[in-house]
């Protein structure tokens, strides 16, 4: 095997060629940093966590592949991921998990005493949820907990703290990421059931979509109070207008429950949240 194709496979392992989980985990970060800098971050906090973010992401989809490798061979959309497809060793992919931990980490040491300390938590919940899937069938919350865990550690690198603002805004991702990856998990519905592995999706049933509209409009609550309670304007309040437009329209892409359309309502929370953002923007600079 070349060099080149054995990066491409690692690149792959990483999910570098989908980019989609790096901006679910970027957004609710980018939240975070613009209302706890109001409007203003500093500048090394944020290039720290748009690189956090990216090598978090890489380290989780890494580990997620070690821990379905004996799963993924079951399930159609998973069965030629690197792992799964013997390309990458599992002794490979848990090296470069601890690589790109590390280099996350030494990037960390750059910040706060507080924002170390909560790290370790952060690398913990990205290493163990993976395995949750084959014990509960709420995994996803336990992803709303690891994808959020930025938001605290944002709010800490930024101000020195974590204030009860931040932990309505990560209760928010929480919900949002129910939202997203029960939407996700509808589309390996079929093949969970048949290998085992447990989620929202397989839990809700016929009630599925109900249940995600249900977590989307906690979302969208739970980003009013947080406007509320940083004092933001109406800009920030459109921007959570489109979101909620965003979540009826996921709803449409759902209405047949097919592969297809599922996994475009799940990537559709793209969009969602970076209405959130330019909500934010809208209030801090008037664009």
């Amino acid at each position: 095997m070349t060099l080149t194709s054995r990066l491409k496979d690692y690149a792959m392992l990483m999910r570098l060629h989908r980019p989609i989980g790096i901006l679910l985990l970027l957004w609710p970060t980018l939240w975070a940093l613009w209302i706890a800098g109001q409007g203003q971050p500093d500048l090394h906090v944020l290039v720290v966590f748009v690189l956090g973010v990216v090598l978090m992401r890489s380290a989780g989809c890494v580990i997620n592949d070690y821990a379905d490798r004996n799963f993924d061979p079951h399930v159609a959309r998973t069965r030629d991921r690197p792992v799964a497809a013997g390309r990458v060793s599992p002794r490979e992919a848990l090296a470069l998990f601890a690589a790109l931990c590390l280099i996350a980490f030494a990037l960390v040491l750059t910040l706060n005493r507080l924002t170390i300390l909560l790290s370790f938590a952060g690398a913990f919940l990205a290493a163990t949820y993976p395995f949750l899937k084959r014990y509960t069938h709420l995994p996803q919350f336990y992803l709303g907990v690891a994808f959020g865990w930025g938001i605290p550690m944002a709010f800490a690198a930024q101000t020195g703290g974590v204030p009860p603002l931040a932990w309505v805004l990560f209760s928010a991702n929480i919900f949002w990421a129910v939202a997203y990856d029960t939407a996700y998990a509808m589309v390996d519905r079929e093949d969970d059931i048949k290998v085992g592995v447990k989620s929202t999706a397989i839990l809700f049933g016929r009630y599925d979509r109900a249940m995600i509209f249900l977590f989307h409009a906690l979302t969208i609550a739970l980003l009013a109070l947080t406007g509320a309670l940083a004092r933001l304007g109406l800009g920030y309040y459109a921007g959570l207008a489109v979101a909620l437009v965003m979540a009826v329209y996921q709803q449409r892409l759902m209405r047949q429950r097919d592969r297809d359309g599922c996994f475009r309502a799940f990537l559709n929370n793209n969009w969602l949240g970076a209405a959130v953002f330019a909500g934010l923007l809208w209030h801090y600079y008037g664009v």
